[in-house]
Formats: C-alpha cells, structure tokens, sequence
C-alpha cells in the first residue's frame, strides 16, 4: 500500500518564509511517544530521486515519488484508539495549527472530500534560524496548542491519527529550513544523493535508528482465516484460539518487501509436529506491505494442551534476513 501524503495547505504557510542561516544544524527529538521497533515502525522515508522514481537516504526504496517527510506508523489501529502522544521534536513557536478532520481512512471518504486539506489535523512550529517541523494526520479533537503557544522540546502536541490522506494511523513529519525540505536523515544530501549526510536526531534519543530496509509489524494467533483489514484494526489480537476454537491461524505482517523475496510460515503443534505451512509465492515487485498466514481446522473434540508455536522466514536473494518464532498457549 503506498500512501500518498500531501501537506499543501499547510505548507503554503511557510512560503515566503525569511530567516538567517545558521551554520549549526537543528537537533530534534523523536516526535512520537513510542518505541520504534516495536510500538512503533517508520513506513516511509523522504524520498531524494528527482525523477518519477524512489531513492531514501540509504540507496534504498522505503518511500514513494515525492515524499517529502518521515512516515512513523503505529502497528494498527487499536493503539491509536488507546492514544499515542505527539511532541514538539524541538522548542519553538507554533505558527499554525487545525483541528476537526475525521479520523477516517481516505479509502472510505476519498480524496476529493480532503482535498487542499491532505494533512489532515496538525500544527507547525517554528524554531529560529529558519528551522520549521510539519506534524499531520493528528487524531480528531487532540490538538492542545494554539498558533502563537511556546512550546518545548518533548512537550505533547496532540495525538496520533487518521485524518487527512492516509490509510492507516501515522504522523508524517516533516523538516524544512528556510521553507526547503530537509530529511533528519541526512541534512545536506541533495537530491539524487544517498548514503551521505548527517543526522539531524538528537544523539541521546532513541530517534537515531539503525536503517532497517524491512520489518515486522504485527505476528500472532487467531482462532479464523485474517484479513489485512482485520490486522489493520487490530481487534484480531483478542481473538486468540482456545482449547475448543475451530482453526488455530499464525499471521504475520512485514513492511518493506522487495521484489523476489521469498515469505514462509509454519505452525507447530506442543509435541514440535508441523501441522500447517504456507510458503508464498516470490513478491512480484516492491510491497509498502505483506501478510501471510498458516493455519489448521480442528478435526477432534478439542486441540491438544500446550505451547503452539509459528516461526516466519523472510528471504532475500537466497539468504535469509528476518527470523520471527512466537508461541501461544491452549489450556485444557
């Protein structure tokens, strides 16, 4: 799935902007309240290719044509639901702010009903020296600043959402200095350019992560065939299997794919016994994301007692690169 996220609207707020240069850079703390790598996943990066194709900050191709912020997704929307906090990634000014959109995917109202308004709920703020961060797709009704509030590095802004141009809960986050993207990546790689750059993330957060060109989301059980709309939701986690359920389904859902790689699942009964297996046929080209599943039906009055458990292989070019085991518990 490739979103595209345009910040027009706000982003006509910055035009025209002047401000002196400063030979230091800007540092920014993470502007999410997670865990990267495990509440949360960042789904795109700025892209650098001038041209109708991809190129993020490491060669790879973890972003679409023309996007100009950081995408850091949650893995469903149930954490959403619960509240995630955004924060000011530095001190600054907030320069402008909305707030009223519906959190509610853009497959479901269309593009035409956010059009000019494609960040959804978000704010600006600026922090001197032209420095400017571009928070969108905040939750309906979080916004806790108003254009003119001072605000410090950490400090809430809102909360994640799903309004404006998205299918699925994120903030995109964007740095310009001067009203030009930067990427927080790599500050002074121009377009074209990968693997050169410094990182504009505070050193001592946890927002300086090692680039993972694919990664894991979500992996459980359920007692039923999954769908990606219910991985998506995310109440298929409470929809474990018991003793009397009538399949047991391992699934898990990977971002990042590239073309040819090379997806297997298996599910192994208490006694180590394979008794479900799916290998997937090889992704025909580069997938924003991937589920597949392995399941069985129950064929006695009851599953046996004991730790279930599936084990994800990810391949590429013939070695493997992600190992993902996971266990659930059936009682008698």
């Amino acid at each position: 799935m490739r979103t595209l996220v345009s910040a027009s609207a706000l982003c006509a707020v910055m035009a025209g902007a002047a401000a002196s240069h400063s030979s230091e850079p800007q540092l920014f703390a993470w502007p999410v309240a997670c865990e990267l790598g495990t509440t949360c996943f960042i789904q795109n990066y700025v892209d650098h290719d001038p041209s109708d194709k991809t190129l993020d900050f490491r060669c790879g191709h973890r972003t679409y044509d023309g996007h100009d912020g950081t995408d850091i997704r949650l893995p469903d929307l149930d954490f959403q639901r619960k509240g995630v906090e955004v924060v000011a990634a530095a001190s600054g000014r907030v320069a402008y702010m909305r707030d009223g959109m519906d959190d509610v995917s853009v497959k479901v109202v269309g593009k035409a009903a956010i059009a000019g308004k494609e960040c959804g709920n978000g704010a600006i703020v600026e922090h001197g020296n032209g420095w400017s961060t571009q928070y969108c797709h905040m939750a309906k009704g979080s916004l806790s600043v108003k254009p003119g509030d001072s605000v410090s590095a950490g400090q809430a802004l809102g909360r994640v959402g799903l309004s404006g141009n998205t299918e699925f809960p994120h903030l995109h986050f964007t740095v310009r200095q001067n009203g030009a993207v930067v990427d927080p990546f790599a500050e002074g790689a121009t377009k074209g350019e990968c693997n050169v750059g410094r990182s504009l993330w505070q050193p001592m957060a946890s927002s300086a992560p090692d680039y993972r060109p694919t990664e894991i989301i979500n992996a459980g059980f359920a007692d039923r065939a999954v769908t990606m709309d219910e991985i998506e939701v995310g109440d298929i986690r409470r929809s474990l299997p018991g003793s009397h359920s009538a399949a047991i389904v391992a699934y898990v859902r990977a971002i990042g794919l590239q073309a040819e790689d090379e997806q297997a699942i298996e599910l192994r009964s208490p006694q180590g016994q394979v008794i479900a297996e799916y290998r997937a046929p090889k992704v025909p080209r580069d997938q924003a994301q991937y589920f597949i599943s392995a399941g069985r039906k129950r064929t006695g009055s009851a599953w046996p007692p004991g730790t279930y458990t599936a084990t994800f292989i990810l391949s590429r070019r013939g070695a493997e690169i992600e190992r993902r085991s996971f266990q659930v518990d059936i009682a008698q």
